[in-house]
């Protein structure tokens, strides 16, 4: 197995390796010149943002700066919005749907370093995929960790640490986040 493929099993592998080290440097020149275009050339932020993602349906749009690891992992549905400052950490696979809202500062993470010392000294980590439901809404700087799914329709609350998964059609909010009521 590559080390990319060993990273969408969710088996320990090495961030380190030459393929995945080349990888990570294109995706910092698309991001550079991403985050350059002028913030109202709407048309040249569509396409470039195309180039970015791994998918990406219709209207969507995703405010600069946008940082990411890969892009080529991250898959967003119709409809999407990402506004400022968005992070998403993607060595390992984010799926994102339709109507999907996500405010600023917001962090997305699939990654996890080892637990063993010496593994964590030699760079291996895992990931673990994150899954966001249509019509969910995450609310300014929440961070959602590595293998959490937000079901369809919840509404994530400002500065939640998002660690476990969220039933459909919650509001949830706290560092745990924790759901509070049904909606």
């Amino acid at each position: 197995m590559t080390e990319k493929e060993k990273s969408y099993a969710e088996m320990l592998y090495q961030p380190g390796d030459p393929e995945l080290v080349a990888d990570r440097e294109e995706t910092v020149k698309k991001l550079y010149e991403y985050n350059n275009l002028h913030p109202l050339d709407r048309e040249a932020r569509s396409e470039a943002i195309k180039g970015i993602l791994g998918k990406v349906g219709k209207n969507c749009v995703v405010e600069q700066p946008l940082f990411c690891t890969y892009g080529y992992n991250t898959t967003v549905g119709d409809n999407f919005f990402l506004n400022v400052n968005g992070k998403l950490m993607d060595s390992g696979k984010i799926t994102i749907g339709n109507n999907v809202f996500i405010a600023p500062n917001v962090c997305i993470i699939t990654e996890e370093h080892a637990m063993d010392v010496e593994q964590r000294i030699a760079g291996l980590e895992y990931t673990h995929p994150v899954t966001i439901g249509d019509n969910v809404w995450i609310c300014t700087g929440a961070l959602i960790l590595p293998g959490v799914t937000i079901g369809e329709g919840s509404i994530i609350g400002a500065g939640s640490v998002v660690a476990k998964d969220i039933p459909p059609k919650c509001l949830a909010v706290g560092n745990p986040c924790k759901v509070i009521r049904k909606l």
